[in-house]
């Protein structure tokens, strides 16, 4: 088989559901050099019907995807299954020598995410994870500004994943098994991802504060994406989590499908000694004093593509070229590890180590 950087890569899917269909599968073929030659879902039809609609020739569909991973003529693939199946999916993967990009979070348990980032080190292949708003042209601007010590020293920060009334009520969000959580694991991984990243080093997590509420889940009224069952929401509507870190720094977390609140925010919020920043639903602003005043400054956003396809582009030249992915499996397992924290704290109703 010819080396990757000479023909098209050839591309799986794992798991044909709405974010393969809504994100990677329109960002791999926005890319004249890849080809999607395999799709796997549980569901066969869902598979049959991927490889109708965006299958390169030849294209196959399966129902198991160790059958996907065994082909010698698959260079990388997507795991967009729910959130139990990542860990499982991905170190098949990755033995069986293809590049994976697995969708948030990056595993339900600690342990899970860890041992992938030891499969991919020891089969010297590349892994990302999801965490598409990195990708964002104010997050790379605001991650550079911190990067220049424009804002000092980082030392607090909010990560905010807040919605009203926006409970996912397709697919297997609100089953604890499948997914590990509700809004907490679901988008609340994304916020602190982000705001991660936006700080800069500071240290490992130390300690863990937690709670998380199931108030409003009995009671479906309004909801973006229609009525949810309340027999089958098993997870919680609403998790927060407070967390200290080496440096001192911390870092609190606030997240809700459903919240009695007026705006529904999404992004991050850093604090330190010569500036702070507000990066909300895509605008950046700092604050700052200058000449004795107290100064705001905005910031226009740009137009261009997709986070998503910025995403799947990046992973696709990571692969090609063999560079470290923006979203570096380390990172994306750190996440987990302080997500867990805060359930584990919630659960126990008191501080917990982020590492047991």
């Amino acid at each position: 088989m010819a080396a990757v950087t000479e023909r098209k890569l050839r591309v799986g899917i794992i798991g044909v559901g709405g974010i393969a269909r809504g994100a990677h599968i329109p960002g791999y073929q926005r890319l004249s050099n890849v080809e999607l030659v395999a799709f796997c879902d549980i569901i066969p039809e869902r598979a049959k019907k991927g490889v109708e609609e965006f299958g390169a020739p030849g294209a196959k569909a399966y129902e198991d995807y160790r059958e996907l991973i065994a082909r010698d003529d698959i260079d990388a693939v997507s795991v967009c299954t729910p959130n139990a199946a990542h860990a499982e999916i991905t170190i098949a993967a990755l033995n069986a020598g293809k590049d994976v990009i697995c969708e948030k979070p990056m595993a339900i348990k600690p342990a899970e995410a860890w041992a992938m980032v030891e499969a991919a080190r020891r089969n010297n292949r590349i892994l990302t994870i999801g965490y598409q708003h990195r990708f964002g042209d104010d997050a790379r601007l605001l991650r550079q500004m911190v990067e220049e010590g424009a804002l000092g020293e980082v030392y607090y920060a909010r990560a905010l994943a807040l919605r009203r009334r926006g409970v996912p009520t397709w697919g297997v969000f609100l089953n604890k098994e499948a997914q590990g959580g509700g809004p907490l694991i679901d988008i609340g991984t994304h916020a602190l991802d982000l705001t991660l990243w936006l700080m800069g080093e500071i240290g490992r997590p130390v300690w863990a504060l937690g709670a998380t509420f199931r108030k409003l889940a009995d009671h479906p009224g309004y909801n973006a994406w229609g009525p949810w069952d309340p027999a089958k929401f098993q997870v919680e509507d609403a998790g927060f989590g407070f967390v200290t870190f080496e440096s001192g720094a911390v870092v609190s977390v606030e997240s809700s499908w459903a919240l009695n609140i007026r705006e529904s925010p999404f992004g991050s919020i850093l604090a330190g000694t010569k500036a702070g920043a507000e990066l909300l639903d895509g605008q950046l602003r700092i604050f700052t004093e200058e000449r004795g005043r107290l100064v705001d400054q905005s910031f226009n956003q740009p137009r261009g593509d997709s986070n998503y396809h910025r995403e799947i582009a990046h992973f696709v030249e990571c692969v090609r070229t063999r560079k470290e992915p923006l979203v570096k499996p380390e990172e994306a397992a750190m996440v987990v590890q302080i997500l867990d924290a805060i359930y584990r704290s919630a659960e126990a109703k008191k501080p917990v180590p982020v590492w047991e």
